[in-house]
């Protein structure tokens, strides 16, 4: 499955000053170990893929040693194949189940950057945050991988052809001949169920069954829970569980704005505010925080205690909200689909690498989400079908002037009075 960050790591190879041992970083399961060692066939001679997870002996000898030509004499011996500068791509996978060996990568980059190493770890933004961890500040490039997005999605499907007219008619802000218009909306339909999981993605490419796809899902949120106990306390990972349960509740209310009191009776930040950081740092969630302007810099008008929660992948969200497939396959007019829309749109900005945040008014007005692209902001509308009358969009436009509005919708693309009219299913253009 072609991932675009393949593009990053292709020029983190050939750097040839200041490169620094790689870390990639994302949510378990969506295709950092794939990644790697696929770029390392491709692009190296030789790969030696270390699992930290597993390997205790090799878990062991980092406790011990820290210089880089003894750990990679040591690494040699594991594998049974050598190591040579330029040639051979060096993957300790999981690395944060192993301190010491993320410690390592600062003496790596400062005796030895010579040697291609790259790291990965499902969850280390929660294990880098607890004190024992010494993490190699300015020592290490961090790349975060996220869900396929829909682009990647086509990809898989050999719809590259359609991803191609959506990006010619984005640059151009031309209409998509209706027919294309109409297959693109079908399947991001499909996407809306399959979500960008690359496991689920696989599942449907060979058996071409939706419900085959909902049991990988349930197994993947099984394997979440599973790290929730054995990466956070027993009180925490069960206050960490029920949050992560709230958040299609959370999205079916008309203010979806995050409510402790949705998860538990009285609840509140003191409770479950650890809870949320811990869902972040583990890229199974994403948050939105409220702004309470729209001028620049975006990010000084954040208001710290509202904000939204995502699920990082549409898949799961439609898996664990139970909502039936015909529903959204059809286009039926259900409720909850604007909050899976919505949630939808979240994964693809954040895939884009934006932070995310929403506008309200003091007059209950809300934009769904403001973006900061090239230093610009971008006020960015989101509806599930064709009926698109809002005044949330105006009011932001006329109050703060951002560099583009933005309608995500149904509708073709077009420019409406100002107003950029963009399908949905062009959201990862953006």
């Amino acid at each position: 499955m072609k991932r675009k960050m393949e593009a990053r790591l292709l020029e983190w190879k050939h750097r040839m000053e200041n490169r620094k041992p790689l870390l990639v970083n994302g949510a378990r399961q969506v295709g950092k170990t794939y990644l790697l060692r696929e770029f390392g066939e491709k692009y190296f001679k030789n790969t030696v893929y270390i699992n930290l997870e597993v390997n205790r002996q090799v878990r062991a000898y980092f406790e011990e040693n820290l210089e880089p030509e003894k750990l990679l004499l040591f690494l040699e011996a594991v594998a049974g194949e050598k190591i040579i500068p330029q040639e051979t791509l060096i993957i300790l996978d999981e690395i944060q189940a192993c301190e010491k060996a993320l410690t390592s990568l600062k003496y790596f980059y400062e005796e030895m950057p010579e040697y291609h190493i790259a790291a990965a770890g499902s969850l280390l933004g929660v294990a880098i945050n607890r004190n024992e961890y010494s993490f190699p500040v300015g020592k290490v490039e961090t790349m975060e991988l996220f869900p396929m997005d829909f682009e990647e999605f086509l990809w898989a499907l050999g719809k590259e052809f359609i991803v191609s007219r959506i990006r010619d008619c984005f640059g151009g802000m031309t209409v998509m001949p209706e027919g294309l218009h109409a297959e693109a909306m079908e399947l991001l339909r499909k996407y809306f169920i399959i979500g960008g999981m690359p496991a689920a993605v696989n599942t449907f490419l060979n058996t071409g069954k939706l419900l085959d796809v909902t049991s990988v899902q349930s197994e993947m949120v099984d394997n979440y829970i599973a790290d929730m106990a054995k990466y956070a306390s027993n009180t925490d990972s069960v206050r960490i569980r029920a949050c992560y349960h709230s958040i299609p509740a959370q999205l079916a209310k008309e203010n979806k704005k995050f409510q402790y009191k949705v998860v538990q009776k009285g609840g509140s930040a003191a409770l479950f505010g650890v809870s949320i950081e811990w869902l972040s740092l583990a890229g199974v969630v994403l948050k939105c925080q409220r702004i309470e302007h729209g001028f620049e810099p975006v990010p000084v008008y954040v208001d710290l205690s509202s904000f939204k929660l995502y699920m990082s992948d549409v898949g799961i969200l439609t898996m664990k909200s139970a909502l039936p497939h015909h529903i959204i396959l059809s286009g039926e007019g259900n409720t909850f689909l604007g909050a899976l829309t919505e949630n939808y749109v979240a994964s693809q900005l954040r895939a884009n690498g934006y932070d995310l945040y929403y506008w309200t008014s003091e007059y209950s007005a809300e934009l769904d989400f403001v973006i900061v692209k090239d230093q610009r902001v971008y006020g960015i509308e989101v509806k599930k079908g064709e009926h698109v009358r809002s005044r949330s969009l105006w009011q932001f436009l006329s109050k703060y002037h951002p560099y583009r509005a933005v309608r995500l919708s149904a509708r073709n693309f077009g420019d409406e009075n100002g107003i950029w009219s963009i399908p949905l299913y062009a959201a990862f253009c953006l």
